[in-house]
């Protein structure tokens, strides 16, 4: 299976730029992290007029919900059917190389993650969806600062991480 080449992927994605910021799609750019005070609000029936933050989100909708679960089930698709490389694993490969063999240690540390990841999404006013593909698109100053930091971090949790494991 040969993968599409760079250029295609640039096509495509200014297609779906595109669509996402025209009237006859969302209306608004792209991005993830507001489905989540979204959501949470339907789940526990939370009322906008007393939480401020729900007051922000400017045009909620469930489309985020849609565009999250297409992208998990076309990841899914195309791991299976397409370069079928699909595999389960509690524990990634290079998580038991550079850390260890724990399953209670995987979850914790990516339960940590991600809630810094979340953390960090609101702080920044938006994920890293919409920052790169959104902000960067459209030369957005706070999306070019969002970039570079979470470049830096990258490169700086990256040397930690693959770090070899003392034996």
């Amino acid at each position: 299976m040969s993968r599409l080449p760079w250029w295609m992927g640039g096509i495509l994605m200014a297609g779906l730029l595109l669509m996402t910021f025209s009237v006859f799609g969302a209306d608004r750019p792209l991005g993830a992290s507001t489905y989540v005070p979204y959501f949470a609000g339907l789940i526990f029936d939370l009322d906008p007029e007393k939480y401020s933050y729900l007051q922000h989100i400017k045009n909620p909708g469930a489309w985020e919900g849609v565009m999250l679960l297409g992208a998990l089930l076309g990841g899914f698709v195309t791991s299976v059917f397409i370069t079928k490389s699909f595999r389960f694993s509690v524990i990634p490969t290079g998580w038991k190389k550079y850390k260890n063999k724990s399953v209670v240690s995987r979850l914790v540390w990516s339960f940590v993650a991600g809630f810094v990841m979340i953390i960090g999404a609101r702080m920044a006013g938006g994920c890293t969806s919409g920052h790169f593909l959104s902000g960067v698109s459209q030369i957005a100053i706070s999306s070019m600062v969002f970039g570079t930091v979470v470049m830096v971090s990258l490169i700086i949790t990256g040397k930690f991480f693959y770090r070899k494991k003392e034996k």
